[in-house]
């Protein structure tokens, strides 16, 4: 079959005019296999059919479009490729829990019973987790600076994203979660309307912000809400990080602690993944970025971020360039940009190399060259082995904080949260092409679920004890 995207297409055509031999022709000749003809509709000199193609590029749709057209009594309605249709008239919606028959029925859900209730959240604020939609609802709150690697394409552009975030909070963790894109990129405005709408919502994770304006609005927000707040694109990513590298490092038979770890890409992930790789003993971490290594003995004026990175990484203060910081390392993590490796600096880490290439479409090498050369290997694409992916963190993560009714999100939560996912994958499953686990390992959730609730409730953040800890 043909590499490429699926297309659907609706025509048109005059009974008994095309036999399906010629379309099947037709298409093979314009580099595309077709996956199926199906009726919508059959008039009385007309049928109006579904072609379902693979064509290798957009060029190669065209061409076949102009040779549709040209048979005879042959019309094209529409062309609609499989991802578009999945994304027609959204993604989610939203359905009433109970259902309202008769007129008792709605004198108890609004007027006048429903003034009891108010009355009742009103004098004990925190009864709003038990009888609102509080208790299992997340926003999640962009304003499209920083969407998919694509970079700043505006609230309404970020939607179709955070919808499909909604979709998986559900499928997998069973949380609700309502998308919030935000027409403004003001940090002042930003912070001031979350905090306005945050009494509908039991949390708030932030999406595709853009540093280092991320941080500001984080921690602003953390100060003044008393739900957690989660900026997935940086804890996400790191806890999904930790717990992969936990398992690497079982693999090569080395601990953290001894690990000397390159991190590329000193933005929101880069930064946070040092954060919590320093709070789970790792003790020698260099940064890199466009300016070089990040190195205490450089003054970074235009970023106070990385004046606070500088002070705690890089201990042995290694300067150079990416080649020379890569001899001896024992891992590189890569969030990045692509091809920004060579073979030469692979060749030069420590023995068992664990390399975590996660730029997105292209990784900061392609996989190709070194699979043979590395021990481990990880990358953020599904076309390999070991992706490392946020979904396998914030499902579970908000559904333990929900569960808990957490006021906040502790370095104990996450680092709980990362040795609970790297533990999904047992100790006889564990090798290089398996440190971890599936996207669709119905484990994942409820386990790092149970450990962050666990750990909400060791910290004194919890509200409350969700009955499996009892």
């Amino acid at each position: 079959m043909a590499a490429g995207v699926q297309y659907i297409i609706r025509l048109h055509m005059l009974r008994e005019m095309v036999p399906f031999r010629e379309l099947v022709e037709l298409v093979d000749s314009n580099g595309g296999d077709i996956i199926a003809l199906d009726l919508v509709r059959a008039e009385d000199e007309r049928t109006v059919r579904d072609l379902t193609v693979v064509m290798p590029s957009p060029e190669h749709l065209k061409q076949l479009e102009e040779a549709l057209i040209k048979l005879p009594g042959t019309s094209i309605e529409n062309v609609s490729d499989r991802t578009f249709l999945m994304h027609l008239g959204g993604k989610i919606e939203i359905h009433p829990r109970i259902q309202v028959k008769t007129r008792a029925d709605l004198s108890h859900i609004y007027t006048p019973g429903v003034a009891r209730v108010v009355e009742a959240i009103a004098a004990d604020p925190n009864k709003a987790f038990q009888l609102t939609m509080k208790r299992n609802t997340v926003a999640i709150v962009t304003d499209g600076t920083a969407i998919l690697g694509l970079g700043h394409l505006g609230a309404k552009a970020a939607l179709p994203v955070m919808e499909g975030k909604s979709v998986l909070f559900r499928w997998l963790g069973n949380v609700d979660a309502v998308p919030l894109c935000l027409d403004t990129t003001d940090v002042d405005e930003i912070v001031d309307t979350v905090v306005r709408v945050a009494p509908a919502f039991g949390g708030i994770n932030l999406e595709d912000i853009s540093a280092p304006r991320c941080f500001d609005i984080e921690e602003r927000l953390k100060e003044r809400l008393d739900i957690p707040v989660f900026h997935d694109d940086q804890h996400g990513t790191a806890i999904v990080i930790l717990a992969g590298l936990l398992n690497a490092a079982r693999v090569v038979g080395k601990k953290l602690e001894d690990l000397r770890v390159v991190v590329s890409g000193i933005g929101a992930a880069g930064t946070a993944t040092t954060e919590l790789l320093l709070a789970a003993g790792v003790l020698d971490i260099i940064g890199y970025d466009r300016e070089g290594p990040i190195i205490r003995t450089r003054k970074y004026p235009q970023r106070p971020s990385w004046e606070r990175y500088a002070e705690r990484t890089n201990p042995n203060l290694i300067d150079g360039t990416l080649h020379d910081i890569m001899k001896g390392a024992d891992a590189f993590i890569g969030v990045s940009s692509g091809n920004l490796l060579s073979v030469e600096d692979v060749d030069v880490m420590a023995p068992d190399p664990i390399l975590f290439v996660m730029a997105n479409p292209d990784p900061e090498i392609q996989p190709e060259l070194v699979q043979s050369r590395v021990r481990v290997l990880a990358t953020g694409r599904s076309d390999y082995p070991n992706q490392i992916n946020n979904v396998l963190c914030f499902p579970g993560l908000f559904r333990g904080l929900l569960d808990s009714r957490a006021r906040k999100i502790t370095m104990g939560m996450k680092l709980k949260a990362a040795e609970a996912l790297a533990n999904v994958v047992r100790p006889e499953e564990l090798s290089a092409e398996y440190i971890i686990p599936s996207v669709f390992n119905k484990d994942v959730a409820p386990r790092v679920a149970a450990a962050v609730s666990k750990a909400a409730e060791e910290e004194g953040v919890s509200r409350r004890v969700p009955p499996s800890l009892r």
